[in-house]
């Protein structure tokens, strides 16, 4: 008898075992929507499954306000990957501002970071936090922390956007100009613009998803990704590329994406490219000037993303943005 409570007892913390392991690999091995919960808060970022596919990158000449440097449109195939459902906002950026729940982070995980190595981020000089808006004013740095400081709390591997993932994921299944069509008359229902938003940030998920599920594609704030940017990047690809990205060694200028509130309804296209300007940041009050933060950019945000497999350390490091001296 003591035999067979012996066994049962050890069946027991075995399977236990499985099940923690199970809950902390799941997400790699189920493609389909989660919520990454951060350890220490009652705080979830929902992510959205993108699969991998073959897209047409890029605008037609044909497309209203076309520039050239959507072009020429090339074939790009993109391995699958979760994005999150919305842009990042001030209620979730706040726990990487203050690190209070830096001690609670996962064990045993396929991604081992040291969590107290990572960089904190200096509160903003201008105030925008409000609970449930995008965070604005950080840098394209600033956002790449967060990413590695969130891939250290949750075992998971975050990064920034390429920006044909980003495209990929806009478009939704779409060659149109937009998510969902030709008719931008209809950029009412799915994005904020500066005909209608009155100058002002606003909350997210108040407008209609695109196709994936994805909240605030277009407008509202946009959206940092991994490339730098050049006018010529599609004729430097090739033709059909998979998984491209564009990673420059100069600060300037670094690809924005989507459009934002103080945008003409154009700008937001799923095909639009912005791009960051050093005058962004030349009223800083910060000395040393700050790595992480605007005052000229406070329609400048970002979401985030997963890729289905995850990377080794190596090519997870190159997709984390590296601090670059600027003055």
């Amino acid at each position: 008898m003591k035999h067979k409570a012996k066994k049962l007892f050890l069946t027991m913390v075995l399977l236990k075992m499985n099940l923690a392991c199970s809950y902390i690999f799941s997400q790699t091995n189920q493609f389909k929507i989660y919520s990454e919960k951060i350890l220490g808060t009652e705080t979830t970022i929902k992510m959205i499954p993108i699969k991998s596919g073959t897209f047409n990158m890029g605008s037609s000449k044909k497309e209203k306000e076309r520039k050239r440097d959507e072009g020429p449109i090339k074939d790009v195939y993109i391995d699958g990957f979760w994005i999150s459902e919305i842009e990042i906002t001030w209620d979730v950026y706040e726990l990487f501002l203050d690190r209070t729940t830096d001690k609670e982070h996962v064990k045993r995980a396929e991604l081992n970071l040291n969590i107290d190595a990572i960089s904190g981020a200096t509160a903003p000089y201008v105030n925008y936090n409000k609970k449930g808006y995008p965070v604005v004013n950080v840098t394209q740095y600033a956002a790449s922390q967060f990413c590695k400081w969130l891939s250290a709390k949750t075992g998971n591997f975050y990064r920034l956007p390429t920006e044909a993932e980003w495209e990929f994921a806009c478009r939704a299944g779409n060659d149109d100009p937009y998510s969902f069509g030709k008719n931008a008359r209809k950029m009412n229902e799915y994005g904020w613009f500066k005909k209608n938003s009155n100058g002002q940030i606003q909350k997210v998920r108040l407008k209609k998803p695109n196709a994936f599920g994805i909240y605030d594609m277009h407008g509202n704030v946009a959206e940092w990704v991994l490339d730098s940017y050049n006018p010529e990047t599609y004729i430097l690809w090739g033709n059909s590329v998979k998984n491209p990205v564009m990673i420059g060694k100069k600060l300037y200028p670094r690809v924005v994406r989507g459009g934002s509130f103080k945008s003409n309804i154009d700008e937001l296209r799923s095909a639009a490219r912005g791009f960051s300007k050093e005058k962004w940041k030349r009223r800083d009050p910060q000395i040393p000037k700050s790595l992480w933060w605007f005052t000229d950019a406070n329609n400048i945000g970002f979401r985030i993303v997963r890729p289905k497999k995850t990377p080794n350390k190596d090519d997870m490091n190159k997709m984390w943005v590296n601090p670059i001296k600027e003055y």
